[in-house]
């Protein structure tokens, strides 16, 4: 097994609406040019890019393709895209480099959520069938899981706020909501999809974020403490919302076993990508309580569409790259109601 790692991450600033165009390319520059500056590689140093993002929240066919002219044309370039969160782009990429094809990706995701309404868009990755024509809202079908919940006596709508409160206390600098927040005045709150409250719900975010991966003495070359992945997987559970229990969410914890060997118990901090507060404590039930949730801030603090997954993995390598940590989780998801769910682990050496 070819020994693979993440040895830099930059983002765009998380922000309500950037007037830039759909296919992100403003976004994506500073993100490559940062990279390139910290590494001291250039473009024909990466052997293959990845992309992840969404033609649907673009508005536009083969949105992705413009947004290559943010690499630029010359010279040529290996690559690939994944229409959905850029963090499966980033397994794509872990896959290339286990081949031994190349020593080095780069692997990046943008969205600009702002040109659209959201909760609509959303809505067509439903059941074309059955739900797609009713057109129910993501926030409205959060709803119906956070009261499923807490009718299951899993979480209550305190439990939820102590959520919201933590995240926004440790917003990261680039994070789009920083200002403190206070359990009791979001009780006291109105709902905009009960039990759901705006501090329940990920705002509406435009970003980007680059990850670059590196093998073997190249990553050493790269970065003096690069984040060795050791563990990866990716499983899915079913689209059809009535078929499963809400409450749960059995993929994301499956990939978590997998990826981690079996060895939870060690994670120091753990990314997790949910966008509703009541999601963050359904992910969390299957970590130890010594584990460090979202040092970042997590998605409540911006929700970069199609970037916030691998955001979660940038963020959380960044802990090992700065000696925070010694064993790291990230996890992304997609779909309805965290129906597909991506877990790696990372580890300093």
């Amino acid at each position: 097994m070819t020994d693979i790692a993440v040895v830099g991450f930059a983002q765009a600033p998380n922000v309500a609406e950037t007037a830039g165009t759909t296919n992100g390319v403003e976004m994506l520059v500073p993100c490559f040019r940062q990279l390139y500056d910290e590494l001291g590689i250039d473009k024909s140093d990466i052997g293959f890019w990845c992309s992840g993002s969404s033609d649907y929240l673009a508005g536009r066919a083969f949105s992705f393709i413009s947004a290559i002219d943010a690499i630029g044309a010359v010279p040529p370039i290996n690559e690939s895209h994944v229409e959905m969160d850029a963090a499966w782009a980033f397994y794509e990429a872990w896959v290339k480099l286990m081949t031994g094809e190349v020593e080095t990706a780069l692997v990046y995701g943008f969205g600009k959520s702002s040109a659209g309404t959201l909760p609509k868009i959303l809505a067509m990755q439903l059941d074309p069938y059955l739900v797609g024509p009713l057109w129910p809202d993501a926030v409205s079908l959060a709803g119906i899981q956070a009261r499923m919940g807490i009718d299951a006596g899993k979480w209550d709508e305190r439990a939820m706020a102590e959520v919201a409160v933590r995240n926004r206390a440790n917003a990261h600098p680039l994070a789009q909501l920083t200002a403190p927040l206070y359990v009791e005045t979001l009780l006291a709150a109105d709902y905009i999809a009960d039990p759901l409250r705006a501090h329940d719900c990920a705002p509406v975010t435009d970003g980007a974020s680059a990850i670059v991966l590196a093998a073997g003495d190249r990553a050493r070359s790269l970065r003096e403490n690069p984040a060795w992945i050791t563990g990866i997987e990716h499983l899915v559970d079913s689209p059809e919302i009535g078929a499963r229990d809400l409450t749960t969410a059995p993929s994301a914890h499956n990939a978590a076993l997998k990826a981690s060997g079996g060895d939870l118990a060690s994670i120091v901090s753990a990314e997790l990508h949910a966008p509703f507060t009541h999601q963050e404590i359904i992910l969390s039930d299957w970590l130890s309580d010594r584990t460090a949730v979202n040092p970042s801030g997590g998605t409540l603090v911006g929700n970069a569409m199609f970037s916030a997954g691998l955001e979660r993995i940038g963020h959380a390598a960044t802990r090992i790259f700065d000696g925070h940590d010694d064993r790291v989780l990230a996890h992304a998801t997609s779909g309805p109601l965290l129906q597909q769910n991506l877990v790696a682990v990372m580890e300093g050496r």
